[in-house]
């Protein structure tokens, strides 16, 4: 469908909000938000009045000196999009479907039940449930997590399905945390399944919260890591009243748990919930991108210079720089997360079941071990099955 000056455009209805930078456009049929620039912006309601291209082309001209304009380029992109319903009364065909899931994900659960966990005073206490928790380990550093927390029973395949399950339930948990927060605000949730690195979780979809303003989407954004702080005071709270009960082997899984995942979400060569805060905070939404960008410049032969940098990221030069170096950090904290934690566990695992099979233990101790073997390759396949449909999504 070729598009001139002489086109007669129809777009769908848009929804534009202003936000720290730029503005995001919503196209309510699809579910799709974009981020776009004011000139993009004054183009598309240019549109929505019925000026003639030429007319706009020309307009965006004088308004902006300083940009290229090629209106028939910008309205080719538009159609790409999705957002464009008609080219000279013509309908434009398109593959985006109504988001019906998305739309009617979690509803049943009703905004007060939201508002009760997540308002002005509580997102507070939140605040200093972090602070109360970061006291506590520095005045008792016995409770800092040791890798052979998870290691409870004889039996290793029992070891991991506690573990698992307990994580499991860590996940959910988590995860209700961001429904209960977006439903606060009226809006629809999506939970699906996916993995980061080597760990199965659960990823709740928050795109309806480009609704919202940056500061309530914060909230959003940090609504599951806030429910894991309850957890994790009261699990300071049981041990340090009751530090020899039976009970407090689990607690000590939890406390692992929680505290590995909250450093996960520091490691931003992923996108973590604390990732989407900064970019959030910053109104650049594309640090991840531009920062790669940033840093596989280093390992070519041939450098851009600083100038040349500046250019291609414009105002977001500091920004880009500063988030490189925390992706480089974060890729040290999973390095050290995994000599500390995952490789002795791992060698204590490997270790155990192999001297089992050997015939170290006793029949009960074989069979524990071929099972546990069973079970982790399970697991790997559900992995694999996992990156792999991921991979076909994107």
């Amino acid at each position: 469908m070729k598009v001139s000056l002489q086109s007669e455009i129809t777009l769908y209805p848009l929804s534009i909000r202003k936000d720290k930078k730029n503005y995001i456009v919503e196209e309510p049929i699809s579910g799709d938000f974009f981020e776009l620039p004011e000139i993009s912006v004054d183009a598309i309601q240019r549109l929505e009045k019925g000026e003639n291209l030429a007319a706009i082309e020309k307009a965006l001209k004088e308004h902006y000196p300083e940009e290229e304009v090629d209106i028939i380029e910008f309205v080719e992109q538009l159609v790409e999009l999705g957002l464009v319903q008609l080219v000279d009364g013509v309908q434009v065909h398109r593959e985006k479907e109504k988001q019906a899931k998305s739309e009617s994900g979690f509803l049943w659960i009703p905004q007060w039940m939201g508002r009760i966990f997540f308002n002005s005073i509580i997102n507070k206490v939140y605040l200093l449930l972090l602070v109360s928790n970061i006291f506590i380990l520095i005045l008792n550093p016995e409770f800092f997590p040791h890798y052979k927390d998870i290691f409870l029973f004889d039996s290793m395949m029992l070891n991991v399905l506690t573990y698992l399950l307990i994580s499991l339930v860590l996940i959910v948990i988590h995860e209700f945390g961001h429904i209960l927060a977006i439903r606060s605000h009226d809006l629809p949730a999506k939970l699906s399944i996916g993995n980061r690195l080597i760990f199965i979780v659960f990823e709740t979809d928050l795109t309806q919260a480009w609704k919202l303003d940056p500061k309530k989407r914060n909230i959003l954004y940090l609504a599951g890591m806030s429910f894991e702080q309850i957890i994790l005071f009261l699990s300071f709270i049981f041990m340090l009243l009751y530090p020899n009960a039976s009970f407090v082997g689990i607690v000590s899984i939890i406390v692992l748990d929680i505290f590995i995942k909250s450093i996960y979400q520091c490691c931003f060569y992923m996108k973590t919930d604390v990732y989407y805060v900064v970019e959030n905070v910053t109104g650049c939404y594309n640090l991840m991108e531009s920062g790669k960008v940033y840093l596989r410049s280093f390992l070519k032969k041939q450098r851009k210079s600083a100038k040349d940098h500046k250019e291609m990221f414009q105002d977001e030069w500091n920004l880009v720089r500063i988030y490189s170096v925390f992706y480089i950090i974060g890729v040290f904290l999973t390095l050290l997360l995994t000599v500390v934690y995952f490789i002795p566990q791992l060698y204590y695992m490997i270790t155990t079941v192999y001297l089992n099979i050997m015939g170290a233990g006793d029949r009960a101790a074989f069979w524990d071990a071929i099972a546990f073997l069973i079970q982790t390759m399970l697991m790997l396949i559900l992995l694999v099955y996992l990156a792999r449909k991921k991979r076909r999504e994107n």
